[in-house]
């Protein structure tokens, strides 16, 4: 923690409070940074217990979803759903986002554009279809349980533009874990996925906290700041193909898979978008969720409140809108006006 102005010594009693939350940036908190208490175990520390804390909370969640999915789960870190919803149920709700043009933001990364339109009030009331959908016990109980929380995720409809820009390659394709702690994402494809076209893909098994992925994690949490990329230093590792192998696990499994397939992921374990070899389009339904890893509750979230649920999507683009135009915070999300998500 050399070089640290004396001046910024007045935010240690802050920089120490965010120990215990989800705070994951070894760049902007230089407790979570320091090398010599990562050595001494700071760290693996905060990964073992978030994670212990993880699967107490989904055991008492295990009744939302069926055996056989925790199962799966248990062993790789996703679940799968093929034809989530009946073929009408699928039709109408993938028609009907067809047809509307819709309030939207993107952003470029690399070569590669992703569009979010934010699944509020007004949005599924021309969607009822999409309403129905997050009201569905199945697609409820998956993501509260792989989340670990009794929580509402944000929900957009996403689309991914890959390869359509002559640009550096999207830094998306590099094999990364979210953060630290168990996370929650799920994707109901509204397009079929090929193989070569963009798809999801995970390791499986990687969302386990093994003696051997915390010892990575350990290192990692060493050298970061010296060796890592700006995604890596900021909390989000990065992990190379070739290292897999030595912490016990197996190549990428690569979604290919068809339209109205639900994949629920933890996104603590490493997965990457896959590489395109055409500019390809995705269009998806998109959940996210993350709450502080230490709390030793299910519930309790006053952002699933209903009046607030399925409005802080938007809220936060606007949020960080404002945040831009005071010079507070950068806004990576372009507002882009109404668009067709499968626009090009």
């Amino acid at each position: 923690m050399a070089g640290i102005h004396p001046l910024r010594w007045l935010l240690s009693p802050l920089w120490a409070a965010a120990l215990a939350t989800g705070a994951k940036s070894f760049v902007d908190n230089p407790l979570i940074g320091s090398k010599r208490l990562n050595a001494a175990g700071l760290h693996a520390a905060r990964v073992r217990l978030a994670h212990r804390m993880a699967w107490w909370r989904r055991a008492k969640l295990a009744k939302l979803i069926a055996p056989e999915q925790a199962e799966a789960f248990a062993r790789d870190g996703f679940v799968v759903v093929p034809d989530f919803l009946s073929a009408p149920r699928f039709a109408r709700l993938r028609d009907g986002i067809a047809a509307q043009r819709l309030p939207a933001r993107e952003m470029q990364q690399g070569d590669a554009i992703t569009r979010r339109i934010a699944v509020d009030p007004p949005v599924m009331d021309v969607l009822p279809e999409l309403r129905a959908l997050l009201r569905d016990p199945r697609w409820r109980g998956l993501n509260r349980y792989v989340g670990s929380y009794d929580s509402e995720p944000r929900v957009y409809i996403q689309t991914i533009l890959a390869g359509h820009y002559d640009a550096p390659p999207d830094p998306q394709l590099h094999l990364h874990a979210d953060t630290f702690h168990p996370t929650v994402k799920a994707w109901l494809f509204l397009t079929d996925v090929a193989e070569d076209e963009g798809p999801l893909t995970y390791v499986a098994g990687s969302h386990r906290i093994t003696p051997e992925r915390l010892a990575w994690e350990a290192e990692r949490s060493r050298t970061v700041l010296e060796t890592g990329d700006r995604l890596s230093q900021r909390g989000s590792l990065r992990i190379e193909p070739e290292e897999l192998p030595a912490l016990g696990l197996p190549p990428a499994t690569r979604f290919a898979v068809s339209a109205n397939t639900l994949v629920v992921a933890d996104t603590s374990g490493f997965h990457a978008r896959g590489a395109s070899v055409r500019p390809s389009t995705r269009v998806e339904i998109w959940a996210y969720g993350r709450r502080n890893p230490f709390l030793p509750w299910t519930g309790l979230d006053l952002l699933s409140a209903p009046l607030v649920a399925h409005r802080r999507g938007a809220w936060y683009g606007r949020a960080l809108d404002r945040l831009q135009r005071w010079g507070l915070a950068g806004q990576p999300w372009r507002d882009v006006g109404k668009k067709f998500a499968a626009e090009r």
